[in-house]
């Protein structure tokens, strides 16, 4: 059976809080960061451990009535209001209700019981399963249910996007304990003072671990510290301390130990859930996180033996043929090698796509239509990498990608579209095979006929360009291009005097246009998508242009445009003012 993933969802939403930038906001104004770190950090859970077996633990009760009739400081510190006892910040709390939805959505069980912390049911799952047990989490004090003979673990988030795995056997290398049980006690001895536990004055984890490595158990240290013994590290000072401080080490352990017991009321062997389409759109609705939820949604899809689908969804046009699938909908590579698809584009450059396929008399507007978008490191196309790419078909026929650039993501870029460096390195295919894969969707549109949309497309084909020259020299971009529409260019042609920005944000709200979660790829390449639809429609000249000449006109459209915003620029006193006329590519 697959293992066995229990989430740490506080822990994690807290982290993903502070590191995730919180300029990410929904429709609302809401930051939505939190959502977003915690379902790519879901996502990238499944996609480890190759399981759908996900439950999401949480705190019913973050300072549970039973440990602070124990230890009253406990946890004390972090309470914010202490008229209602929590220590969430209100930015944070907000979040929470919409996360709770797509997990739920998702088919993903969110488990808490009155009363207890989310490690109380993580420790009762791992003492009911019949399976291994990974738990995922950032704190240190669940080390201790870490056990061999049931096989549980535990996964951290570390710096720079990697992840610590921790059974019983790394534990002695770690920290220098042989099992959990001595854990928890090397903790109390160590303390903790944001949980509020006291620890022993003066006995750090090193210390704590020889002490236990040399009399076997913290009882067994406290009894040769009254017995006066002053070897394996116990000196007459610390053997003073350690039986000053004799119950509030007992009164810690006993603290951080977890409940086994409690009634959950999920039943692990039913796990994953029914994945309900309707609800995660609802629930995704105006959120602004739709690449997070395409990305949950597609590990869940590829790791579950469970059918993914209760709710009803509408389907793509009966004329619509699936876009070209050398890849699947994660990023990874797929059918083709990076090699493999490199080496037959290298083929089909040739005299096999010297022309295009289909009726190229016929207008361009009823033509198969793909949206394209591409989300990158900066905005200078020469030196910009791929981080996301997105064909578009409909809103239900969408091929996506998730690369590792090979280099930093700047602050300014993760700030646009959420993803950080750490998220691309963990999750992201190798930049070379993504570009090798583009380039193969790219070269089997044209096969087709099909007319290729995006806006200011200049840019991402420029990108295109400089990375394919990077990665895939061998492949002529300029040969696989199909016929591209360019609704930048063709907005400005439609409504020249219309004022304010082109952004594709602002133009698709002058054509009625729904942006759902901009600066995502795939919503991005659908906007341009449905903007160009509804430019056909305004304009019956432009519509009726064929492939050849839609691509003829947009190549003058786009040079008169940039002649007219540089004679602009000079009257207005930038003399040296130059604007790039080049289309489609610089």
């Amino acid at each position: 059976m697959k293992p066995l993933v229990l989430i740490d969802t506080p822990a994690l939403y807290y982290r993903a809080f502070y590191s995730v930038p919180d300029s990410i906001v929904n429709d609302d104004g809401q930051p939505v960061n939190a959502v977003r770190g915690v379902l790519d950090a879901t996502a990238q859970m499944i996609r480890r451990f190759d399981s759908a077996r996900v439950v999401a633990t949480m705190d019913a009760d973050w300072r549970p009535a039973f440990r602070t009739a124990i230890l009253p400081e406990y946890k004390a510190a972090r309470v914010k209001d202490e008229e209602a006892g929590t220590e969430i910040p209100p930015d944070l709390a907000v979040q929470l209700p919409i996360m709770r939805r797509v997990l739920a959505a998702a088919g993903i069980p969110i488990a808490e019981v009155d009363g207890t912390e989310a490690d109380d049911v993580i420790a009762t799952m791992a003492a009911q399963s019949q399976s291994p047990v990974v738990i995922v989490s950032p704190d240190r004090d669940l080390l201790a249910l870490i056990d061999a003979d049931t096989d549980v673990s535990v996964l951290r988030p570390r710096k720079g996007g990697e992840w610590e795995a921790i059974a019983q056997s790394d534990l002695t290398a770690a920290y220098g304990v042989p099992d959990g049980t001595r854990y928890r006690e090397l903790a109390a001895l160590r303390g903790d003072p944001s949980d509020g536990l006291p620890g022993a004055p003066g006995i750090g984890e090193k210390t704590a671990a020889t002490l236990l490595e040399n009399f076997g158990s913290l009882e067994s240290v406290i009894k040769a510290a009254k017995a006066g013994v002053k070897t394996g590290g116990l000196s007459p000072k610390r053997a003073n301390t350690l039986i000053e401080y004799e119950e509030a080490l007992h009164k810690t352990v006993e603290v951080m130990r977890c409940l086994t017991d409690v009634a959950h009321g999920i039943d692990l062997e039913s796990i994953p859930g029914q994945l309900d389409r309707r609800a995660l759109e609802d629930a995704a609705q105006g959120q602004n996180i739709r690449r997070s939820v395409d990305n949950l949604v597609a590990a869940l899809e590829a790791a579950s033996t469970t059918p993914a689908s209760t709710g009803p969804r509408q389907a793509p046009p009966q004329s619509a043929a699936p876009i070209p699938n050398r890849h699947n909908s994660t990023g990874r590579a797929g059918d083709a090698s990076a090699g493999q698809a490199g080496d037959a584009l290298a083929g089909q450059a040739g005299d096999a796509l010297a022309g295009q396929a289909g009726d190229t008399s016929a207008p361009w507007s009823q033509a198969r239509l793909v949206g394209f978008d591409l989300e990158t490191t900066g905005v200078d196309p020469a030196t910009a990498r791929i981080v996301t790419a997105a064909f578009v078909e409909s809103a239900d026929n969408t091929r996506t990608w998730l690369a590792d650039p090979g280099v930093e993501i700047p602050e300014s870029a993760r700030a646009v579209h959420g993803i950080t460096t750490e998220f691309a390195r963990a999750n992201g295919a190798p930049a070379s095979e993504v570009v090798a894969q583009l380039c193969a969707v790219l070269a089997d549109l044209r096969t087709e006929g099909a007319v290729l949309v995006g806006h200011n497309i200049v840019y991402d084909l420029s990108v295109m360009a400089a990375e394919v020259r990077r990665h895939q020299p061998h492949i002529d971009l300029a040969a696989i291009i199909p016929t591209i529409v360019d609704t930048f260019v063709l907005d400005k042609q439609a409504d020249r005097f219309r004022r304010g920005k082109r952004t594709l944000t602002a133009t698709a709200a002058a054509w009625k246009v729904e942006l759902l979660d901009a600066h995502d790829a795939a919503a991005d390449a659908l906007a341009a998508l449905d903007i160009s639809r509804a430019l056909a429609v305004s304009s019956k000249e432009i519509a009726r242009l064929t492939r050849d000449e839609v691509m003829s006109a947009q190549g003058e459209w786009k040079r008169a445009q940039a002649a007219d915003l540089q004679a602009f620029l000079r009257s207005k006193g930038n003399t040296d003012a130059v604007v790039d006329g080049s289309w489609p590519m610089s």
